[in-house]
């Protein structure tokens, strides 16, 4: 009891002088990898990021059940709670950290420069301040950006609705990545000579009142990948279809909760492609030494239902 006792004490002791910093540095002397992820919010396409990293990290010989140590944090759109949960990360003292969305990256870089970061679902690294050039990470961060083909995006909504004379945009302001997506696209859609009618959302709440409001103004709706709209989508299908106003949105979650279709990526893939880098990491790899990447690949994809509504034939798009 008294040696029980002494332990208990002795225990206390360290917290007071060592702080909690010490357990949990302790706890990464396991012989385990430990990596920490930090995701924006609940939403389906940072959820199959997430999903694909831990998938071939597990593939690749790093399984939860055996010497892998996943420290899951997810800040619920909030942006207090990602600066509490990167400095969560930090006390843990993970062999790399994964941040999912840009604010994550953000806030995970303003206070740790120490830990390998690795970043995923992000459009434009450089422009959000993570890495000076994709050729040249200097910040101790790389990953894989979602970049999506804009143009190519913009051209099959026009193969689709060629009578379209005007398109409405739908997006949140306060994210960098659907700022640029909507740059590109108010770009390509001028040059293109169609109208462009764009409208702005804060939350999820505001979604179904400013969809329908530009449905009534276009012909056709183009959506960037937004991390609003993609955990609003499902709402965006139904004002689709009721207002009878086709929307082909950039990415292919999007397309399958609420889009007609689109030339995008698979994000559960992305987060294979994030894994692969985060293996070279773990291997002994810097992350000077590893380029920024962008997706492997895009490709086609639809919503039949959708679809068949505004009598679209996948056939013959080659789908």
């Amino acid at each position: 009891m008294r040696k029980r006792t002494l332990f208990i004490l002795l225990g206390l002791l360290l917290v007071l002088v060592f702080g909690t910093d010490y357990y949990s540095k302790q706890q990464t002397d396991d012989g385990k990898v430990h990596v920490g992820i930090l995701q924006l919010m609940d939403q389906s396409a940072l959820d199959q990021a997430r999903k694909g990293f831990i998938a071939e990290l597990k593939k690749e010989g790093y399984s939860q059940d055996k010497n892998l140590v996943i420290d899951y944090v997810n800040a619920q759109g909030d942006q207090a709670n990602l600066r509490a949960m990167s400095e969560r990360l930090i006390n843990h003292h993970n062999d790399l950290n994964l941040a999912i969305a840009t604010p994550a990256a953000q806030a995970l870089l303003a206070v740790d420069q120490k830990t390998p970061l690795l970043f995923t679902a992000i459009t434009d690294p450089v422009d959000a301040g993570l890495v000076k050039s994709f050729a040249h990470p200097d910040k101790n961060v790389t990953g894989v950006t979602d970049s999506v083909p804009v143009s190519e995006q913009i051209a099959l909504l026009q193969k689709m609705f060629p009578q379209a004379k005007t398109v409405g945009l739908l997006y949140n302001a306060a994210e960098p990545n659907s700022v640029i997506q909507i740059k590109e696209a108010q770009k390509v859609l001028k040059s293109a000579g169609l109208k462009v009618v764009a409208r702005t959302v804060a939350t999820t709440n505001d979604v179904e009142q400013a969809a329908t409001s530009l449905a009534r103004q276009v012909d056709v709706m183009y959506l960037p990948a937004d991390n609003v709209l993609t955990a609003a989508m499902a709402l965006m299908g139904k004002v689709s279809e009721k207002t009878k106003t086709p929307v082909i949105p950039a990415t292919t979650p999007m397309v399958q909760l609420g889009g007609v279709a689109t030339q995008g990526i698979n994000y559960y893939q992305l987060g294979q492609q994030t894994a692969q880098m985060a293996v070279k990491i773990l291997k002994g790899k810097q992350i000077s030494e590893l380029p920024v990447e962008k997706p492997a690949k895009s490709f086609l994809s639809f919503n039949k239902k959708l679809a068949a509504v505004f009598k679209i034939d996948p056939a013959k798009f080659g789908k």
